[in-house]
């Protein structure tokens, strides 16, 4: 599979309600697979390491959760889907993955030119990437 396809089928696997907060929070409280965050890695081409101090574990945590079939807690679960679902709004925005990551790896004029990749870690942060990602589909760049 190449790089070009990969993210996209990634993405997909996981699109179908990421446009349904309800969906979210129960899939959520329910338990995201460790998996979900090494799919992640394959989407976002960011590293284990990112992912690692966002979710505040060891990378050597991340590889046991993956290798043990563990799920993670509802905070970690919901943050991972919400950056699924910020991937999502970017692909079709941006036209696919590849441009978005550029756009989240350089500073952002409606962000206060912070990088968006920086916002990441906290689910407020994300929701400001996802309120700015609105603002660019409407034209709204000032």
């Amino acid at each position: 599979m190449t790089v070009k396809t990969k993210p996209k089928s990634v993405l997909r696997s996981y699109e179908k309600h990421l446009d349904d907060r309800f969906w979210m929070v129960e899939e959520a409280s329910s338990g995201v697979p460790a998996s979900a965050i090494f799919d992640l890695i394959g989407l976002t081409h960011l590293n284990k390491s990112f992912f690692a101090g966002m979710l505040n574990l060891s990378t050597k945590t991340l590889d046991r959760y993956r290798q043990g079939g563990k799920q993670l807690n509802p905070a970690s679960g919901e943050l991972i889907l919400k950056i699924f679902s910020l991937y999502k709004k970017g692909e079709k925005i941006f036209g696919n993955t590849e441009e978005f990551q550029k756009w989240i790896e350089k500073p952002a004029y409606g962000l206060g030119f912070k990088v968006p990749k920086e916002l990441m870690q906290t689910p407020a942060g994300i929701d400001l990437i996802m309120d700015e990602l609105i603002r660019i589909e409407y034209g709204d760049l000032a």
